[in-house]
């Protein structure tokens, strides 16, 4: 069972301690590296979870959610971070978070969620072609956008 929970000082050393497997970090920041990253940029309006299987932190994501118009803000809505961890990957848990996530912007009116990937051997270009995503004909800082009309 796949849960998005708040991250608290009870589990920041677990869900910090996540990791993708080494080719991989070039496509996705680490989830220390994410936590600054929101809270240097308040202004993007960063909204972050755990993914938990069952009760194991297994992943993390970062939204915008409702980030108000700005220099460097791509959104309102956009993916910021989506990491499974290298020992939790192959089993589904990043499209049941990603779907869960889906759910809560649909449940809120929102009518797209934009996110934007690195492109190259292994990248995670077919994971969000699958789920729905377009390319909106838009790179940003050599990254692709792609856009989910919900």
């Amino acid at each position: 069972m796949i849960s998005l929970r708040e991250i608290t000082d009870e589990n920041t050393a677990a869900v910090t301690a996540l990791r993708v497997r080494p080719d991989q970090e070039r496509f996705v920041a680490s989830v220390a590296a994410s936590l600054e990253e929101a809270a240097r940029t308040p202004e993007g309006a960063p909204w972050y979870r755990a993914i938990y299987s069952d009760d194991e932190p297994v992943g993390f994501v970062m939204l915008s959610w409702n980030a108000p118009p700005g220099p460097g803000i791509t959104g309102p809505y956009f993916l910021w971070r989506l990491l499974i961890d290298e020992h939790h990957q192959g089993h589904g848990h990043g499209r049941a978070a990603l779907t869960l996530v889906i759910a809560l912007l649909r449940a809120e009116g929102v009518p797209e969620l934009l996110t934007s990937y690195v492109p190259g051997d292994g990248e995670p270009w077919p994971f969000y072609r699958d789920l729905g995503f377009e390319p909106t004909g838009e790179v940003e800082d050599g990254e692709i956008v792609l856009r989910l009309r919900l």
